[in-house]
């Protein structure tokens, strides 16, 4: 009887090279980075440096800092200093993230991640600006951490996929727009806390979630244009292919036309379509075998 390795599955994963696991890496990778800055400030008894790294990455509420620190909108979705911030973000990124490519691509769920923090970011600046409540603090505060983007994809996929099913510890298998709903009310409910900019940010990360698969499904995907224009240097990071301004597709003994290519391709996506049809009216467990390979084959081909 061979013993099997619970971590085999995870480290399997990082293996692929996907989307997915370098968004969690870099996170990661970013996290330790700032870890390892507090400690070594720390030995020069100088640990208030740390703070301002931080302030440096992460977006600023109050307008007339923001204006001279745009990158932040990109870099406070990627910025964490508590373990457990980063820890629960990365698990649902993970978990969420699987179930999102299972019927997206790797490059819709970049822009999702990208697009829903910057959306995030907006519902945190604009609220502290607009709402009285925040009069006294809109100036000093400051958000972080990937939470706004990992609640566009958790959003996203379970309006795409308002079926599937997860199985929860003394819960059994859960529909996921319910765990979303939750997580929606949760955030709302949680204005009142001490962390109001964190929860408004979900919302905005939320709205565009939901905003990107009311697209998606009138024929509009942006991650199209985001992928090739704005954030085309990130995707590049991200996938282990080059670019090329030039498609060669080989098949068979010659390679195809471009417009067999077109052809073929718009065939795929129609049976793709009429699957994802199924799944939202019926549920995934009443594809039929035959359908969940294919769209697993799909799925495969668009995440490196």
């Amino acid at each position: 009887m061979t013993n099997r390795n619970p971590f085999e599955g995870v480290k399997a994963f990082f293996r692929s090279r996907s989307l997915l696991s370098r968004l969690i890496i870099i996170n990661v990778a970013v996290w330790i980075f700032i870890r390892f800055l507090d400690v070594f400030f720390d030995l020069f008894n100088a640990s208030g440096l740390t703070q301002e790294v931080i302030g440096f990455l992460a977006v600023p509420a109050a307008t007339e800092r923001l204006i001279f620190r745009p990158w932040t909108l990109l870099t406070y979705m990627f910025l964490h200093f508590d373990f457990f911030h980063i820890l629960f973000n990365m698990l649902w990124l993970y978990w969420f993230g699987r179930i999102f490519n299972e019927f997206l691509s790797g490059r819709q769920l970049l822009s999702v991640y990208i697009l829903g923090g910057l959306a995030g970011a907006a519902f945190y600046v604009l609220s502290f600006n607009i709402f009285p409540k925040f009069d006294e603090i809109y100036k000093s505060s400051v958000a972080l951490g990937a939470s706004a983007s990992v609640m566009a994809i958790v959003v996203a996929v379970s309006v795409y996929a308002p079926n599937y099913r997860i199985y929860l510890l003394f819960f059994g298998p859960v529909r996921i727009m319910y765990i979303a709903l939750l997580s929606i009310l949760l955030d709302v409910l949680m204005i009142k806390s001490q962390n109001s900019g964190g929860h408004l940010a979900h919302l905005g990360g939320a709205v565009w979630g939901f905003a990107y698969i009311s697209m998606l499904r009138k024929g509009n995907d942006i991650s199209a244009f985001t992928g090739r224009l704005s954030f085309r240097w990130l995707t590049r990071i991200f996938s282990r292919e080059k670019y090329s301004r030039f498609r060669t597709v080989y098949s068979g003994e010659r390679p195809k036309t471009d417009e067999e290519y077109n052809a073929q391709r718009a065939e795929r996506q129609k049976r793709i379509d009429h699957i994802l049809d199924k799944i939202s009216k019926s549920g995934y467990e009443s594809l039929t075998r035959e359908e969940k390979d294919f769209l697993f084959r799909e799925s495969s081909k668009n995440n490196p």
